[in-house]
């Protein structure tokens, strides 16, 4: 015979847990369906049946997504373009192409480029990512070239602590300071050093 000790148990068991998976759903739904959260997907529906708060920042009327251009890095040669995505309040995750185009005015010219990519994760103190205050983490990777086919690979990784404002829900000002380790040489050309690391950042929110 059935246990009605255990009968009980399992009937609180459901009246607990289906209202949950009822409310994850729609998350859950949204989560899968997205492209850029395909590699968190398996911890993103635990997290939401088990009732974590893992949505994006976009719960409410900020915006999830920014595009960012640095101005200084582009004066010194080098350019960025940043594609940020807020996966939750507090984290989110920026993808990019990089270029090392020319020698920053007042440097002696140095005649090689480099063409890769620029990959940063960036932590908000408060729940309002992609505003506000973060600690960021970045890393560039670059294939350099020289016009009589000098080619190696080079970059730099950095990690910085800065403030991102978002003004009418779509224009874009940040900036940060840091530290970062250069290994950005092909034929003898280009910085390996540490040295200071800045954001200064313009763009839309969307």
């Amino acid at each position: 015979m059935f246990d009605p000790t255990l009968r009980r148990r399992a009937a609180g068991v459901r009246r607990t847990v289906a209202p949950g998976l009822r409310r994850a759903s729609p998350l859950v739904t949204t989560l899968l369906a997205s492209p850029i959260l395909s590699p968190m997907r398996t911890l993103t529906v635990i997290a939401a049946l088990l009732g974590v708060p893992f949505a994006a920042a976009a719960q409410d009327d900020r915006p999830a997504w920014t595009l960012q251009v640095d101005p200084l890095t582009t004066y010194l040669g080098f350019v960025h373009l940043q594609v940020e995505r807020a996966l939750h309040p507090h984290l989110s995750l920026y993808l990019g192409p990089h270029a090392r185009l020319f020698s920053a005015p007042g440097l002696d010219a140095e005649d090689f480029v480099g063409y890769g990519f620029e990959l940063g994760v960036r932590y908000f103190f408060r729940p309002t990512a992609p505003e506000g205050w973060w600690a960021e983490v970045r890393g560039v990777a670059a294939h350099l070239s020289t016009p009589d086919d000098g080619t190696a690979f080079g970059g730099y990784a950095s990690a910085l602590g800065g403030y991102t404002a978002i003004f009418d829900g779509w224009f874009v000002l940040a900036g940060g300071l840091g530290v970062q380790y250069l290994h950005y040489r092909v034929a003898e050309l280009g910085p390996q050093r540490v040295s200071v690391a800045a954001h200064t950042t313009v763009g839309v929110a969307f």
